[in-house]
């Protein structure tokens, strides 16, 4: 019984945690793709004013790395616990701050530069969320339950998807245009104090993890876990950054990019959407509840391999029906893109690890899963966004091809991985 209630401890701290910070992440991307453009930045254009928007929303991803690099050095010198508590606190006061800022129109290019700051923040705490949430749950996992543990972090994704963008659509239901734009858009940012405080209440009742305390009874911890991940285990940080850019791009295009253009481009209201991309999030849920499964009965390496190949199929159909598709098979797309997610998500928690020896897990892991989000979180839907801007519905269409590309860059990832894994054994080994 009590492991029972350990374990369960541990898969809610993992899962409500990570909720918590894809719920920070996510309502900034809503409110970029939504508001943020006219509010925030000067254009000509609605386009140009959502392209910039998306810009500030990509710059989150340049600052996971630099966090995921502080993060990763105190989590393999003192422990997984007291570092999530930390990456938890500074995600969460940086969202609550957006909620307090001026517009362009009160202070010029102050009100920019104060929200780059913010999102900057809001991705240097989450630079060390997913590593430490995903070692918390597989160093604690039983035999043979790694991948099932190792999906808590991933299932809060659209635990924490489904909050914010229910909230934004109750909120556009409840208010009236104007003051949805004036003050409406502020709330979700506010709300996610409440949600920083639970967060932190259940992170603060766990322990540090087996895996953790008997590396240390073993050796102490390296003084620069950076420079040993660099000179000894670039190969795995190599494949473990091209193994995550799938997931990556799927999620943004599906979401951020996907409401931006329905709203903007084609005139679809927002409510209506919102409401689409709710109910095809619940497939990324159970993508990633069969991946775990699937996972531990097979690998979670061959998972990967059919996830990598079902979003280079996704990208042959995303751009055609983005740009022309009825919201009905809109949403079919979008359901299946999640899916596809999924399984292309799902096994990271138990594959990335295995690509790391413990003493310098946390770093590794980090740094390869906030490096592949630059190219599959902020490149692809900005890169997709100004060629739908420069080249109408043709440019739309074309843009899925991001979607096929990023699909071989993690399918030669996993293929790298293998040899990474032979490479850690031998370091291990000396």
């Amino acid at each position: 019984m009590g492991h029972i209630k350990e374990n369960s401890r541990v898969l809610t701290a993992a899962m409500v945690g990570t909720a918590v910070e894809f719920y920070d992440f996510y309502v900034y991307a809503t409110a970029a793709a939504l508001v943020f453009g006219p509010l925030f930045f000067p254009a000509e254009s609605a386009s140009a004013q959502l392209l910039l928007s998306l810009m500030s929303f990509g710059l989150a991803f340049f600052a996971r790395p630099v966090g995921a690099i502080v993060f990763g050095h105190f989590g393999d010198r003192m422990g997984r616990k007291s570092t999530l508590v930390v990456s938890l606190l500074l995600m969460g006061v940086s969202t609550l701050l957006i909620a307090f800022l001026p517009t362009y129109q009160m202070v010029g290019w102050v009100a920019p530069a104060l929200l780059c700051v913010l999102r900057f923040g809001q991705g240097f705490g989450l630079g060390g969320e997913w590593g430490g949430a995903a070692l918390l749950a597989v160093e604690n996992a039983p035999k043979g339950w790694e991948a099932r543990f190792g999906s808590a972090p991933q299932l809060g994704a659209p635990v924490g998807f489904l909050a914010a963008n229910g909230l934004f659509l109750l909120l556009g239901m409840a208010l009236p245009e104007a003051d949805f734009t004036a003050w409406g858009w502020r709330i979700p940012f506010l709300l996610s104090a409440i949600l920083v405080l639970l967060g932190l209440w259940v992170r603060l009742r766990i322990g540090e993890t087996p895996a953790f305390k008997e590396a240390l009874e073993k050796s102490p911890p390296h003084k620069m876990p950076l420079g040993a991940v660099v000179v000894h285990h670039w190969p795995a940080l190599i494949a473990g950054c091209a193994g995550v850019v799938a997931c990556f791009a799927i999620f943004y295009l599906s979401t951020a990019f996907a409401l931006g253009h329905m709203t903007t481009v084609r005139g679809v209201d927002r409510e209506t959407m919102l409401s689409i991309q709710l109910a095809a999030n619940t497939f990324l849920a159970v993508g990633i509840v069969l991946s775990a499964i699937w996972s531990d009965q097979a690998s979670p390496r061959n998972v990967l391999v059919a996830g990598a190949i079902g979003t280079i199929m996704l990208g042959v159909m995303f751009g055609p029906l983005i740009a022309w598709g009825r919201l009905g098979e809109v949403f079919m797309l979008l359901s299946f893109a999640l899916l596809v997610m999924g399984f292309a998500y799902g096994p990271l928690g138990a594959w990335l690890p295995t690509l790391f020896p413990v003493n310098v897990r946390y770093t590794g892991v980090s740094i390869a899963f906030n490096g592949g989000g630059i190219i599959g979180g902020a490149v692809t839907p900005v890169a997709a966004q100004w060629l739908a801007g420069s080249g109408g519905a043709d440019g739309t269409a074309r843009g899925g091809a991001f979607l096929a590309v990023a699909g071989l860059i993690t399918l030669l990832g996993v293929a790298f991985g293998r040899k990474s894994k032979e490479r850690v054994a031998a370091v291990i080994a000396e």
